[in-house]
């Protein structure tokens, strides 16, 4: 009876740690399926936005980061999106669709960036470095060129902006694409808050004196252009890369024939690198950014000159308000240390930091102001929490100092590069 009541209890336990390894087995099986990605499955990152920009004050609406793969995971990258719909203290309407998919087996490259804007912003003039004051002739004509005091406040305006940018790329031999695009801005219903023409003298805006002198109307106008493009992409994930390389360069021809006010050109060189800092945690990267806009010919209307913060996502600058630099060129630099948190031991992705630093300088041929003669710098440091683990969607929250006393918090989705 004995030997058999130990025969039980040796079965028994045997059993048990049997049974606990083919539920751990289980689990590592579950855990391992779940981890794993489909085609045609929608990841989807929904949030209420609660945010503070200085170009638009508080923020409240809404925001949804996507991503899917539109092919077999194994031979297609992952297509990423962000929606946004949301209203400012500044009574700002805005909403955007920003979006980079990649076709089956990434035979297609698609860049949208579509936007409607009910909105106001603050503009200081041209170039980096002081801007310009206004100097009326003695014909009444206006003259860009004092370049002391400059503008140390905002010129803020109200507009309606309709934008639609769409490129389609194809790929030609892996990661390297060639394709066509189609880029329309209508700035509608301007109101130049501080110009005031009725006054003796006049109170005359940088925005009012440039179109003035170049020819366009101060209330509206419009740029319509075709573009060429050329890519090459091998980051793994684009809405936050651990690895890989981003080059990209667009041609844009904007003809009057298209819908232009006039006809003008501009060249985009952007490239962007992400080093892997550690083998065992893909996560610590150091992520560098840099892109050129260049006014090539023509004549181009004040909003729609190369401007800080008006790149597709709408990321260049943390520190300062979009739109703070305008001017005919723009270079612009920005290096990042993504850091990994792993204070949770079951989550080591969920948590992460950075480091950052940027650098914008802005020419302005009326100014005679050329690239580099001034440079405008800015630092931040901000905290990442994972959200979605399978599209690596981050929720973000940095605060960047900038040059001449610039500062502000940012909340936003995924990376900024």
């Amino acid at each position: 009876m004995r030997r058999v009541t130990t025969t039980i209890l040796l079965s028994l336990l045997s059993f048990c740690v049997l049974a606990n390894g083919i539920n751990d087995n289980e689990t590592k099986k579950e855990k391992k399926k779940d981890e794993e990605v489909k085609q045609g499955q929608l990841y989807m990152a929904p949030l209420p936005v609660l945010a503070s920009n200085p170009a638009f004050g508080f923020i409240y609406g809404f925001a949804a980061s996507g991503g899917m793969f539109l092919g077999d995971p194994s031979t297609t990258k992952m297509s990423s999106a962000l929606v946004t719909a949301t209203y400012s203290t500044k009574k700002q309407l805005m909403f955007t669709i920003k979006s980079n998919a990649y076709s089956a087996n990434n035979e297609w490259f698609f860049q949208g960036d579509w936007r409607l804007f009910y909105s106001s912003q603050p503009t200081y003039g041209l170039g980096t470095g002081p801007q310009s004051d206004i100097l009326v002739t003695e014909d009444g004509g206006f003259k860009l060129g004092d370049y002391k005091d400059g503008v140390h406040e905002g010129e803020l305006m109200e507009f309606d902006l309709v934008r639609f940018h769409q490129t389609a790329l194809k790929q030609i031999k892996p990661n390297v694409y060639l394709g066509l695009g189609y880029h329309l801005d209508m700035y509608s219903n301007i109101n130049d808050q501080l110009l005031d023409l009725e006054s003796d003298p006049q109170v005359i805006t940088n925005h009012y004196a440039y179109s003035q002198i170049h020819g366009f109307d101060h209330e509206g106008y419009t740029t319509s252009g075709v573009s060429l493009n050329a890519v090459y992409d091998s980051r793994d994930n684009l809405a936050n890369p651990y690895t890989g390389r981003f080059l990209n360069a667009q041609f844009r021809y904007m003809p009057t024939w298209l819908g232009s006010d006039q006809t003008a050109s501009t060249l985009w060189l952007e490239y962007r690198d992400y080093f892997s800092l550690s083998k065992k945690n893909p996560r610590n990267v150091l992520a560098i950014w840099t892109y050129g806009n260049f006014h090539t010919s023509g004549n181009l209307p004040y909003m729609a000159l190369p401007s800080l913060g008006w790149d597709q996502m709408g990321r260049s600058g943390r520190a300062f308000p979009q739109g703070r630099f305008r001017g005919n060129d723009i270079f612009y630099s920005e290096i990042e240390w993504r850091i990994p948190v792993p204070i949770i031991e079951r989550n080591k992705d969920l948590l992460g930091a950075v480091i950052f630093a940027n650098c914008t300088s802005v020419s302005s041929h009326d100014l005679n102001v050329q690239l580099f003669d001034h440079l405008k710098a800015a630092v931040g440091v901000g905290a990442r929490v994972m959200i979605n683990k399978k599209s690596r969607t981050n929720f973000a929250l940095d605060y960047g100092w900038g040059s001449d006393g610039a500062g502000a918090f940012y909340l936003s989705l995924n990376e900024y590069f």
